[in-house]
């Protein structure tokens, strides 16, 4: 993020300051063909030197409008650029949302799925897929429904807007039709392979809301995303952060082929991939599951012996995909990313014999 960072900054100088120019500069030097390639290349550089094979290709949240030290998505997320305190680095943190009201929602022009830019992006990252010959997979990432409504609004106000049911569902019917045309964009360029859905429904000790809201303005969009994708030959990945286990049958029941992350930290003890594996492990793939507070307190045996644990209990059949529970994100110790990493090679090439 250093990079975007300093030159957003180097173009708001250039402007001398004036965000209309700043704007104007900004959406002429971020949206030509070559733009998809220059965002998509260092990431995927970055994965395979570490060693992380599924590389996420967002193809949304872009920026609508930019100020001096962020900018507000298509979906209205206000986003500014800090320099993380433990390690200088610059990283790029959503701030809340900038539609406090319905009538700002209808003010605010709705992400276009014909947008070229998803395209250039998409078509990017699979030639370079192609230049790794099989060693990297770069998986488009589309929006959900939950996050991309209540982080555009912000929690306060977003529970507002769920006091109109007429308006709320107006809403996530928007933001789910957007994602069910960018599946069938994806069709459209021949895109067969895994795509991933980012779109969080709760947090450490349960839901964002009511099982009964998701059932009515979440879940049927997610069953017709996944119906869409599957006719198309597309898998998918469903990324949805916190404890989600009330609305976890029915996720699967919508079609989905994996889940990430079951953060194995949230307060809700059933709600932990080994037990879920045991009633669901014939029924969908899981995407993690090392903490991501593990890999930052504790010692590299106990990384080693845990991945082993997940790998045998797990991965048998197929039914895991490794990675860390959430991110591997600046409080994480080189050495246990490295430990997690050597578990990985020493006991995970197949056939896995469970334990």
């Amino acid at each position: 993020m250093d990079g975007l960072a300093s030159l957003q900054n180097f173009l708001y100088k250039l402007a001398f300051g004036n965000n209309k120019l700043l704007n104007k500069i900004m959406h002429s030097v971020s949206r030509g063909k070559k733009a998809g390639e220059v965002a998509v290349e260092p990431s995927v550089k970055l994965y395979s030197k570490i060693g992380i094979d599924l590389v996420p290709i967002t193809l949304c949240i872009h920026p609508y409008k930019y100020f001096k030290n962020g900018f507000i998505s298509e979906f209205g997320h206000r986003f500014e650029y800090k320099k993380n305190p433990a390690d200088g680095m610059t990283i790029l943190y959503y701030m809340g949302g900038s539609l406090n009201n319905f009538e700002d929602y209808e003010n605010f022009p709705l992400p276009n799925p014909d947008d070229p830019l998803r395209e250039y992006f998409h078509k990017a990252s699979m030639k370079i897929e192609q230049d790794y010959n099989g060693k990297i997979c770069c998986a488009p990432g589309i929006t959900g429904m939950m996050e991309m409504t209540w982080e555009g609004f912000g929690l306060e106000n977003f529970s507002k807007l769920l006091a109109n049911r007429k308006n709320a569902k107006r809403v996530f019917d928007d933001r789910g039709k957007f994602s069910v045309e960018m599946v069938k964009r994806l069709i459209e360029w021949d895109y067969t392979g895994p795509m991933l859905i980012f779109d969080d429904y709760g947090y450490k000790k349960g839901l964002f809301m009511s099982p009964k809201n998701y059932q009515a303005f979440v879940l049927p969009w997610l069953q017709r995303i996944c119906e869409t994708a599957h006719k198309g030959g597309i898998k998918v990945i469903l990324h949805s952060c916190g404890d989600i286990f009330q609305i976890f049958e029915e996720i699967i029941k919508s079609g989905v082929d994996a889940i990430h992350p079951l953060e194995p930290t949230t307060a809700n003890p059933d709600y932990d991939i080994f037990k879920l594996n045991e009633k669901y492990g014939d029924k969908i793939t899981f995407v993690g599951n090392v903490s991501p507070q593990d890999l930052s307190d504790k010692l590299p045996y106990e990384i080693i012996d845990y991945t082993r644990k997940l790998i045998e209990q797990i991965g048998p059949g197929g039914g895991l995909i490794l990675s860390s529970g959430h991110s591997i994100n600046p409080a994480v110790k080189l050495e246990n990313f490295i430990a997690m990493r050597k578990a990985l090679e020493q006991y995970g090439n197949y056939p896995i014999h469970s334990t």
